[in-house]
This record gives structure tokens, sequence and C-alpha cells, in this order.
């Protein structure tokens, strides 16, 4: 069968090649792939900065945004032949740490995990995976394609989940306004979740190539173009930052309402100094009672709620998300970032 690889540490390794099919030891139920996402951490595995292969092998089938479907599975798994399914990320670790062990294998204490596509587990861009029943998601045919949306609806949605635990610290807490910076898959979904939260939704990117405007009016926000700076003194109580962009984060700081609550999704390479005036920053978030946090993965939970989200959504308006598709054999120009893109897919139908 078809599979995407790459060997990690070695950039410009990626191919597609021919292997084996998957082993039944890798779970009772075969999944047909129809189609794969490609994010940022793909492209940094391709880069040769990123990713494990599997213990005792040379290369990793690379591929964590699955969509497929049933083509064998036990009588009692609860999956059917031709179930529209996804793949879950992440494993718990062996030893289990004491989040691992309740099933917050997104938490995980000692790093021990494993991540498919990513850490010593191969991933879902091939013909065909295997998997156990416990780590697949079903969906609703109605999502089509737009599936495939499902894991990183699964991160924001653990970011939601964790911003809302954060604000019940106070029983007052009736937050109304969300900002999100960045325009990109990430952030557009953090902004549909904020919407069906009924909050006022405000989304900041610093380029409107494409459809992003009109994707953020569609979903009923307001879509601003720029900095921080340019924003008038808004002051939202929550602030979800989805570029990684060192110079957004600097900024990001000090800038929602008292008692806000900022919201760290996107990963930034290191090697970013830069002077920030640290007492001014700590007696606005002390004197404010904010609170700046990080967010990364998701548990079985936090697919299931994307899932729901992704289901409450206009189907319409998820399509036009996913704005590129490419062959498997012509795969690696998925990872070449074109102004317009928002989402791209690798098709294996």
């Amino acid at each position: 069968m078809r599979a995407l690889t790459v060997a990690p540490g070695v950039a410009h390794s990626a191919r597609v090649e021919d292997v084996p099919e998957p082993p039944r030891s890798d779970g009772p139920v075969l999944v047909r792939t129809s189609a794969l996402g490609v994010c940022g951490t793909d492209r940094e595995i391709v880069a040769g900065a990123y990713g494990w292969a599997p213990p005792g092998q040379q290369r990793l089938v690379i591929g964590h945004e699955s969509l497929g479907n049933v083509r064998e599975a036990p009588a009692d798994s609860g999956f059917q032949v031709g179930d529209l399914v996804v793949g879950i990320v992440r494993r718990p670790d062996p030893v289990p740490c004491p989040a691992c062990a309740v099933g917050e294998w997104d938490m995980c204490r000692n790093g021990r995990y494993t991540e498919h596509g990513i850490k010593e587990r191969n991933g879902y861009g091939a013909d065909f995976f295997r998997i156990e029943p416990e780590y697949l998601i079903k969906i609703d045919s109605s999502l089509g394609t737009s599936g495939v949306l499902v894991e990183p609806t699964s991160v924001v949605a653990k970011a939601w989940d964790q911003t809302e635990r954060i604000g019940q610290r106070s029983r007052s807490w009736r937050p109304r306004t969300l900002l999100v910076t960045g325009a990109g898959p990430i952030g557009l979904l953090a902004a549909l979740i904020g919407m069906q939260r009924g909050l006022d939704v405000h989304v900041l990117d610093h380029n409107d190539d494409g459809d992003k405007s009109t994707v953020v009016r569609r979903l009923g926000g307001t879509f601003h173009l720029g900095s921080l700076d340019d924003l008038d003194g808004l002051k939202p109580d929550i602030l979800m930052e989805c570029t990684g962009a060192p110079v957004v984060i600097k900024d990001a700081f000090g800038r929602t309402s008292s008692g806000g609550i900022v919201c760290l999704v996107g990963v930034s390479a290191p090697g970013h100094a830069m002077n920030v005036d640290v007492g001014g920053l700590n007696r606005t978030m002390v004197l404010d009672n904010d609170t700046v946090f990080g967010s990364v993965n998701a548990n079985r939970k936090h697919y299931e709620d994307a899932v729901t989200a992704l289901q409450r959504a206009d189907k319409s308006w998820l399509a036009r998300l996913i704005t590129r598709r490419v062959p498997v054999e012509d795969w690696t120009q998925a990872l070449d970032q074109k102004p317009d893109d928002i989402k791209v897919v690798v098709d294996f139908s």
C-alpha cells in the first residue's frame, strides 16, 4: 500500500513509498484512509526539526489529521463497515502517569506518551491503518471531507475546556468578548466555538489573502487586519493566541479585560529573544487577576466535543476552510503554503 514517509531528523527525506499493510497487532479495526490534513507539525517533521520513528525503524509514516471509512471491525467493537471515522493521535504512556491513568493523556506528566505520525508511532498517512476501537471516533457521514477537521478542532475544544475551567474560579465570570489572533485553521475553529457559545467574536490576522475575512464574516464575527495595536482599545474577556508568532504573543499579554484569560494555542519556534517589561506585565496581571496558560493536544472527550461542534456548524462554512486538495502522488506540494491556503488535505480517495 502507499504511505507518506519521512526519515525524522533528515530534511527533505519525504517520499511516497510502498509499505506492507498494517499488522493486526495495531488493532482489530481496519480503516481505509480517504483524506489527511496537513499542519505546521507535519512541515516541521519534513524539515527535519521534529519527529521520532517507531522503535527499531528508520522511517516514520507521517500524518495525524485522519479521515477514513471502516473496512473491517469486530462485532463487539461499536463500529460497522462503512462508518466514517477519525483516529485519535496520542496514546498514554506505559507507566502510566497519574494523568494518563485517568484518560487525560493530553496532560501526560512524564513525556512517555506516543503519537501517531509524530512520536514513535506510525501515522495515518497510508492507504490503510489499523487501530483499537477505544482510540477511534465515529462521525456523521454528513460531515464528508470536513471530518478531517476533527483533530484540529479537538485541540481547540481542549483549549476551550481549560479556559472555561479557569474562568470558573470566579462565580461571577460571564465572558462576552473573544479575540482570536490568527485566521488559520486553528484560529477559525476557535472562533467557531466562540460563536457557538454566544460570544462577540473578533479575529485578527496580519493579511487578508484568500477568503479569511469572508469566512470570519460568514461566521458572524468581526475581522481585523493588522496588529493588536490597531484594535482601538478592544479588551476581550478571552484572548486565544493561535499564531505562535513571538511578537504577537508578547503584545497579547495584558490586552484582556480585568480577570481576562489568554490561552496560548500556537506553538513558537525557539530562538526569538525580545525585550519585555516584566515588571509592568506582572503589575497588570496581578492587579487585574489575569491568567495566561498554554494548551496542546486532546483526549477522547475533546474529540467528542469537536465532533459536536462541527456537527452544529454550517456545513458550507466548514467546506470553505478546506482550500486545497492534493493527490497522494504529489503530497509534498501540500507542505508548500500558498497565500490563500487555510487547510490543505492530501486526497487518498
